[in-house]
């Protein structure tokens, strides 16, 4: 069986460290306006060189977005940012819009072909071929038609550019939208803030009232939220993803933060690795399952378009479901590699012994750690206040001005 390449996101510098970290096999990215995520933390082409860099010393490939609808007025800024990840070394970019894909193919950078494309058969990929190298799937398709798409590129020796087998990407876990492949104008009438230029304001993911203006009568619609899907998740169908053919699988969550890029990544590279050694179980699922409920998610669909199932597709809410919240309790302001303890600066409310705290940070990514140790002017404590200098004993590197959080359980009130 062929390795499956596991694709993540990174919005930022901890994102892409808690990605790498967590095991993925790709990061994807975008920098300044012109991607789908325009509007979440992203990177500055000056960052292009810092990312392959780090990407290639842990032997992880690096992809820029540039998947928004492109305007005449793009085309200069679009091609400079072409330029300079061509000369950072960077391994894709990521495109819908015909004149980035054949920008692309002109200085010979290679091109992977988004969702926003919307390829729902084997003749449309057989077109992008002549561009891509790797063709991502539109997210409404079914497993079964997925199965047969791949199929049809094996059997015709379909390749890309670089002469190599084409691949093909599918969505394995994230947000969804209930326009087709993302190409919505809900956000642009009401807010004049283009979902196709990645500037989406969410206004599907909400409630509204509507009012009969003959009788009176209004009507709530946010029972269901019947705009707002639930996140996709796979985990208990990964086997059957890895079935289909498909060859790259993508995470989805560039505007989320690193605990989230960090817990997810981890939870399907475990899962994956677990297909190809033949140890996938159901008790397995479960615990994976209570793993991604944990992190930012609206809500989890399992399968989603994949098996043609649509009962429970809504979130039934507005913002998260996630089981676990992060609050942030201090700063690091040193770190002792010897003893391998992080001194921390409470800054907020306390934390004690026996709780999980989150540390994030550029270079930290997202570090998970129990409290089995807790110490206060070389004494052992079992609280840690407000104002206090404490030492945590951590099981790897923390940094100093790393965020320190605590893990508590969403219900829980403090």
């Amino acid at each position: 069986m062929n390795s499956i390449e596991l694709m993540c996101p990174a919005g930022d510098f901890k994102s892409l460290s808690a990605a790498i970290k967590a095991g993925a096999d790709s990061v994807y990215f975008g920098v300044g306006e012109l991607n789908m995520r325009s509007n979440a933390a992203n990177f500055s082409t000056d960052d292009l060189e810092e990312i392959v860099e780090k990407c290639k010393e842990n032997g992880v490939k690096s992809y820029l977005t540039l998947n928004t609808v492109m305007y005449n007025e793009d085309l200069e800024s679009m091609e400079k940012v072409c330029d300079r990840a061509k000369e950072a070394g960077l391994d894709a970019v990521i495109a819908s819009d015909i004149a980035v894909i054949k920008y692309c193919n002109k200085i010979g950078l290679e091109v992977h072909m988004s969702t926003q494309a919307n390829i729902s058969n084997i003749e449309a990929v057989k077109f992008y071929s002549e561009f891509a190298d790797t063709v991502v799937l539109a997210r409404e398709l079914s497993l079964q038609q997925i199965k047969e798409i791949c199929g049809q590129v094996e059997e015709q020796g379909i390749k890309g550019p670089n002469g190599e087998n084409l691949k093909i990407e599918v969505f394995a876990h994230g947000a969804l939208c209930v326009a087709v492949s993302g190409k919505c104008y809900m956000s642009l009438a009401q807010y004049d803030s283009s979902a196709n230029r990645g500037q989406c304001l969410q206004p599907c993911r909400r409630e509204y009232e509507i009012k009969d203006k003959q009788t009176g009568d209004e009507l709530v619609l946010g029972n269901d939220y019947v705009m707002s899907p639930k996140d996709l998740c796979t985990i208990g169908m990964i086997d059957k993803l890895v079935e289909s053919g498909a060859k790259v699988f993508k995470i989805e969550g560039r505007a989320r933060g690193p605990e989230y890029v960090y817990t997810v990544v981890k939870t399907y590279k475990e899962a994956i690795k677990s297909v190809e050694d033949g140890s996938y179980s159901e008790e397995k699922i479960d615990k994976w399952r209570e793993k991604l409920g944990e992190v930012f998610n609206r809500g989890l669909w399992e399968g989603g378009y994949y098996m043609g199932d649509k009962t429970e597709m809504w979130s039934g809410e507005y913002g998260t479901k996630a089981t676990k919240k992060k609050v942030q309790v201090g700063k690091v302001t040193h770190y002792f590699p010897e003893p391998g303890v992080g001194v921390v600066k409470v800054l907020s409310e306390g934390f004690e012994k026996g709780d999980q705290l989150l540390f994030t940070g550029k270079t930290t990514g997202a570090l998970y750690q129990e409290v089995n140790e807790l110490r206060k002017d070389d004494e052992k404590v079992e609280k840690a206040e407000k104002k206090d200098l404490v030492t945590v004993k951590v099981r790897k590197r923390v940094r100093e001005n790393d965020k320190v959080y605590v893990i508590k359980d969403r219900e829980e009130k403090r």
